[in-house]
């Protein structure tokens, strides 16, 4: 069973897999940085100086000036603001790894080089040929 388990951690399929969430989980502090500290300050600015991360709604009914006002007295919550940062924090996640995608295969294309031309099989006798052929025997029979 160990040996079992030995095989299944050296193929490159795991290996490649762990090392692809390890990148991710590196890649996703990366974005969240770039979410919170480059494009809702962006985004606030362009929508009149909104932060997102302060839209909520109290479900207890109470008045709260910001999230952290409403977390400290013990009010349940509804932040679809958070929902909107992950909401973003997720098309850009999308489009940076389809942009990684595209250059992947794009190189692997290059790599690979332009398949060689196959030889093209010669080319059958046409319908005509062939009508004329059997023409031809059924005039040797008769």
């Amino acid at each position: 069973m160990l040996n079992e388990f030995k095989d299944f951690i050296a193929r490159g399929n795991v290996m490649d897999m762990a090392v692809g969430i390890i990148i991710g989980a590196a890649f996703t502090a990366i974005v969240t940085s770039l979410v919170g500290d480059l494009i809702e300050p962006i985004i606030g600015l362009v929508m009149g100086g909104v932060d997102f991360s302060n839209y909520f709604i109290t479900l207890d009914g109470g008045e709260y000036a910001t999230l952290a006002a409403a977390a400290d007295a013990g009010a349940a919550t509804f932040n679809y603001g958070n929902f909107i940062t992950a909401l973003i924090n997720f098309l850009i996640i999308a489009f940076v790894v389809f942009m990684l995608v595209k250059a992947v295969n794009k190189v692997k294309e290059a790599a690979e080089g332009e398949p060689e031309a196959e030889e093209e099989a010669p080319a059958g006798p046409t319908q005509e040929e062939l009508l004329a052929q059997i023409r031809d025997l059924l005039a040797k029979q008769a």
